[in-house]
């Protein structure tokens, strides 16, 4: 089922349906931009629960505002078993005095738990039914269930919370080496921000210490405001060598008032020439937002705050290279292009605006194969049921819809359409739909 954009910050109960099994997934989409939250049935279980609600408190990771969120759920069965175990983990709507412990009780997870700044984050809820159509007839026998049983699916939702928790710990001093820049380049707020700036001496840059063979990787950034003309802010993936592969997120400046222009390339064995280029439809300079890259052995995927705005597809089917082989390490640098970067060139860099910063924060990439001493962090039987669904995940419906809506809205060029670059035809990879 899915809840309507927007309704979890409205407070009402907004789903209201008893699941014998169900794993609610929680897309990091839906805080960005407060998309459709989905609930999934899953296998297995200890436990009978009611999903009542999706409201409370969270902190947004775009505007860093708080907002009152929570999940509430309501359990059939006597929480009142384990309390100080709930009570630790869980904020309680009251005290359960006996008898009415044994009826069904509300409780949240905290807020932090959502939080997170990974792309997905899944609770598991249980239960003891295999199926729907035993469900109402076994009901009654809950309320008997064992101290035992209800304290360990009180622990297992522990060990999800601890581990989510541990999971967003991220910091840039733990993921990245500032490259060059001559201390032009910072990393603030106890790893929690890094900023690049660049002044007529020089720009500056830095780089993941991970390599990765495929990945979904999220990045928030806060571009150059007012006049960044000339200035490039560079965010990519890219391996060694000279038939390299890489994957480009360019934003190339403009005068004050006018859009940036959000460039993208992907290169296959040191063939590049892809381009892509859109304006966005915010203001990247006023706040943060986030940039993905989806890299699976399928497609690359280029997403705008969970809006997907470019897909590449696997054509080796037809002769094209995918980045596949080499593992690649992050890459990001702001530097001064005036010789192309603003209308080709004839908007030069206005050095009394110096120095120009570029802003990051939140960096995840939990959902990418580490490649480390000729090896991946992901196996070769990985799959769904370890949390890596997106080593084969593809647009849906409505992401393609709003692939399309971006593309006819705010793309502005295209190589798949240049016909002057390509008189003898277009690349082979163009005819894929």
């Amino acid at each position: 089922m899915e809840v309507e954009p927007g309704a979890a910050l409205t407070g009402k109960s907004v789903v209201e349906e008893e699941l014998a099994i169900h794993q609610l997934s929680v897309n990091k989409e839906f805080w960005e931009k407060q998309r459709p939250l989905t609930v999934k049935h899953v296998a297995g279980g200890e436990q009978t629960i009611k999903l009542v609600s999706v409201w409370g408190s969270f902190v947004s990771s775009r505007t860093a505002s708080l907002h009152n969120f929570f999940a509430w759920w309501m359990w059939v069965g006597n929480v009142a078993s384990c309390p100080l175990l709930f009570e630790n983990i869980f904020i309680l709507e009251a005290n359960c005095p006996q008898p009415s412990c044994n009826t069904n009780r509300h409780f949240s997870l905290p807020s932090t738990v959502f939080t997170l700044n990974s792309s997905h984050w899944h609770l598991h809820l249980f239960s003891n039914y295999s199926s729907s159509s035993n469900r109402k007839q076994n009901a009654p026998n809950m309320a008997s269930r064992s101290t035992s049983s209800l304290c360990t699916a009180a622990l297992l939702l522990i060990m999800v919370v601890s581990w989510a928790t541990s999971a967003s710990a991220r910091n840039f001093y733990q993921d990245f080496d500032i490259t060059w820049g001559d201390g032009r380049a910072q990393i603030l707020n106890n790893g929690d921000l890094l900023t690049l700036s660049l002044d007529k001496a020089s720009g500056s840059g830095f780089q993941s210490k991970n390599e990765y063979l495929f990945g979904k990787i999220d990045m928030q950034l806060k571009l150059v405001p007012g006049n960044s003309a000339g200035t490039v802010t560079a965010y990519y993936l890219s391996s060694n060598g000279s038939t390299w592969d890489e994957i480009d997120f360019e934003f190339l400046g403009n005068l004050s008032g006018d859009p940036y222009i959000l460039h993208t390339n992907v290169f296959s064995q040191g063939k590049g020439n892809r381009e892509q280029q859109f304006y966005l439809w915010f203001d990247p300079t006023a706040d943060f937002h986030t940039y993905s890259i989806l890299w699976n052995p399928q497609r690359i995927i280029f997403s705008v705050d969970g809006t997907p705005i470019r897909e590449f597809k696997n054509a080796e089917s037809i002769g094209v290279p995918f980045p596949k082989a080499q593992p690649m390490r992050i890459f990001s640098s702001l530097w001064n292009a005036d010789d192309w970067a603003t209308r080709g060139g004839l908007v030069k860099t206005d050095w009394t605006q110096a120095p120009f910063t570029a802003s990051y924060r939140n960096f995840n990439a939990d959902n990418a194969c580490v490649w480390s001493s000729g090896s991946s962090s992901c196996t070769s039987s990985s799959s769904s049921s370890d949390g890596n669904a997106w080593l084969s995940e593809e647009l849906d419906s409505t992401s393609q819809e709003r692939l399309k809506w971006v593309q006819s809205n705010y793309m502005i060029y295209n190589y798949c359409s240049d016909a002057k670059r390509f008189p003898q035809g277009f690349p082979p990879e163009c005819t894929m739909s």
